[in-house]
């Protein structure tokens, strides 16, 4: 399974679920009151316990590959000081068989473009993706989350 995650402004993030190439679910949410307050790297971390939560059914029990557009979240398991909120949201991620991988925001072409109204507004997208970027959009307008 792969996850694709992504922080976006006043957004908690889109969020896209694939299996074998094939995108089986996506979501997003707006953030909390409290949580706009929240550092950009506890935002990414909030955004991959979501997703988890969300398609637990899916990802309990099988190796999952979380991409992310926040390079410091691949050596967060191994980070000494954390603060009261990382350690909770860690603690949340312990019952899953992970990785965290990087993925440069702008080259996160699947949640990225979930996030967004048209093709043409993803620019960067080749013709590799851009049948992935076709069924996100799909799902998107079926309302599928």
């Amino acid at each position: 399974m792969v996850l694709w995650c992504i922080v976006r402004p006043l957004e908690l993030g889109w969020s896209v679920l694939m299996q074998n190439g094939k995108v089986i679910a996506c979501a997003s949410r707006q953030l909390k009151v409290h949580e706009k307050n929240y550092p950009t790297h506890d935002l990414e971390l909030a955004v991959v316990v979501f997703a988890l939560k969300i398609w637990r059914h899916y990802l309990y029990g099988v190796h999952v590959d979380v991409f992310t557009n926040h390079k410091s979240l691949q050596y967060v398991f191994s980070q000494k000081d954390l603060n009261l909120r990382q350690r909770r949201l860690l603690e949340l991620l312990k019952d899953y068989d992970m990785s965290v991988l990087y993925h440069l925001g702008k080259a996160n072409v699947v949640a990225f473009s979930h996030s967004r109204l048209s093709m043409g507004s993803v620019p960067h997208v080749d013709e590799e993706n851009k049948e992935l970027v076709h069924d996100v959009h799909r799902l998107a307008r079926l309302g599928v989350n």
